[in-house]
């Protein structure tokens, strides 16, 4: 039923795409900020985010030395996906070069859901198909797509939950049927006073009714990643848990809840540290072994400090690259629950 519309070639393709993602030691290194965000973190260090600007940055992400060692896809925005190296290599062509493979964030943003209190659904769907083709030919292999969920007073309602999960596997069938491995990334907003009890509660329903709609679109499992949250108390919360607990909490629900014919789980950060959001993948995989591949897919917490220390400079660009190496060497000893805080 996985493999339904789908030819053998396709199938088998999309596995081994999703296997090389959650390859053992590696991770997905997110740089899919729209021009909007990546301008806000462009104003902390004071450079302005024009085209050229960002081209550059990214290319300094992407040629950064050894980074293939611990980083097997990069996330990017459309317009990134068409850009190219300054010495005119397209940004496909040199990740792929560098076993590294090409990604494109599909969705169009959040929009209010009508009848609820501030709740968000994902924009994206309306031509999707035909876009994908398009990203595909233009070499990218897999795909992502956000929703987020937020926990509050009443939140999320049953019809937040509902609609997220939809489009969510709307997308991941769409993906598929072209070619593309869909990231599923089903955020729970760490925004808010709610406890990790909270968190875990409203993680296991969620993650239920995104499972329960991508078998009714006959997703192929095999064929997808699971991009999530980690079970932790809100940002407000008085009470934090320490990283073993958020680790047990964490795994027991993708115990209860993710099907092991899910190739791998590529953690988001969502607001942690650079440092905890590593402490964090490690210490869930010291408590293995798992069904699936605990890997990570993170945005900031790779990028927080090699933008920092790049500064829009030239002279800062070896230094900036080094900086984004420690990070992926550190979650890529977290893969094997090997990290520790000495090698920060």
């Amino acid at each position: 039923m996985g493999t339904y519309c789908l030819s053998p070639e396709i199938s088998d393709r999309l596995a081994e795409t999703a296997q090389a993602l959650v390859a053992p030691g590696k991770g997905i290194l997110a740089a899919d900020e729209s021009n909007l965000t990546i301008k806000k973190r462009f104003d902390t260090i004071d450079v302005a985010s024009t085209e050229e600007n960002r081209r550059a940055y990214r290319e300094l992400l992407f040629t950064a030395p050894e980074i293939q060692d611990y980083i097997s896809g990069v996330i990017m925005f459309e317009e990134t996906l068409g850009q190219s190296s300054s010495d005119g290599r397209p940004f496909t062509d040199l990740l792929k070069e560098r076993g590294i493979i090409p990604g494109i964030k599909v969705d169009t943003g959040l929009t209010l859901i009508p009848g609820t209190r501030e709740e968000k659904a994902t924009q994206g769907l309306d031509g999707l198909g035909e876009r994908l083709e398009g990203f595909e030919k233009q070499g990218a292999g897999f795909a992502k797509w956000r929703a987020v969920i937020n926990i509050g007073g009443h939140l999320p309602t049953r019809l937040a939950v509902e609609i997220n999960a939809h489009a969510l596997s709307r997308y991941a069938a769409l993906c598929q049927a072209a070619g593309l491995v869909p990231i599923v990334e089903p955020e729970i907003l760490m925004t808010g006073s709610h406890d990790a009890d909270a968190c875990e509660r409203v993680s296991e329903w969620v993650l239920r009714t995104v499972f329960s709609e991508l078998s009714a679109h006959r997703v192929f499992l095999e064929g997808m990643i699971l991009k999530p949250s980690m079970v932790t108390a809100g940002d407000t919360c008085p009470e934090q848990t320490d990283v073993d607990t958020v680790a047990r909490a964490t795994l027991r629900v993708f115990r209860r809840v993710v099907p092991a014919a899910v190739p791998g789980i590529a953690f988001l950060s969502g607001g942690q540290s650079s440092e905890l959001a590593t402490a964090h993948l490690n210490a869930m995989n010291k408590m293995g072994p798992n069904p699936w591949e605990l890997s990570f897919s993170y945005g900031r917490a790779l990028q927080e400090q090699p933008l920092k220390t790049w500064q829009g400079k030239t002279e800062n660009l070896a230094a900036a690259q080094s900086a984004l190496l420690k990070r992926s060497r550190c979650n890529g000893a977290a893969r094997y629950g090997k990290y520790s805080s000495g090698m920060e």
